[in-house]
């Protein structure tokens, strides 16, 4: 670092990095956001240059969130789950936090959930565990399909190797 970088005041570099902030093509912003983040990065420049800094007030506490449903009837229904942000029902809860700008852990948090409080509705995740199985997923390589799952496809309609085994078989014919 040079000494002429030093000597420059708080607000100078909180300008110059703004205006660098402005001129990158992938910074989305629009004009009222732009006298908060000179603000913040003035506060950020005087704590790193030592000078003083207005950034010694104290934060604000943490915003409290209250649910738009209770966590009970949240889970009431099992074909969806009423989402605690906005009170809509929904079978899986993950698209929906993300546009909202969470993890599944952050809203059980905000929300003082279990850590074990479903994403996912108990008759959507049964749908998609049933077609799972009748295609054949969650079988060890050498396992027959009929032991797996409930359904019992034969082998010739899997084709390949299968349908080959299964001719075998049906002509008695087995090595």
């Amino acid at each position: 670092m040079s000494d002429t970088t030093l000597d420059l005041n708080p607000v100078e570099l909180a300008t110059e990095l703004t205006i660098a902030w402005l001129a990158n093509p992938n910074t989305r912003t629009n004009a009222d956001d732009v006298p908060a983040f000179l603000n913040k990065m003035y506060e950020t420049v005087s704590v790193l240059v030592g000078g003083n800094a207005t950034a010694a007030e104290p934060e604000a506490p943490a915003q409290e969130y209250t649910p738009a449903v209770t966590a009970r009837k949240s889970l009431a229904s099992p074909d969806h789950i009423i989402s605690m942000i906005d009170g809509k029902p929904y079978k899986t809860l993950r698209r929906h936090l993300t546009t909202n700008g969470l993890t599944p852990e952050e809203y059980r948090a905000r929300y003082n959930l279990k850590a074990d409080f479903p994403m996912v509705a108990e008759a959507y995740s049964e749908a998609r565990r049933t077609m799972a199985k009748s295609i054949g997923l969650g079988r060890k390589p050498g396992q027959k399909a009929g032991s797996a799952t409930g359904s019992t496809p034969t082998k010739a309609k899997r084709g390949g190797k299968a349908a080959l085994e299964a001719a075998k078989e049906a002509l008695g014919t087995a090595e």
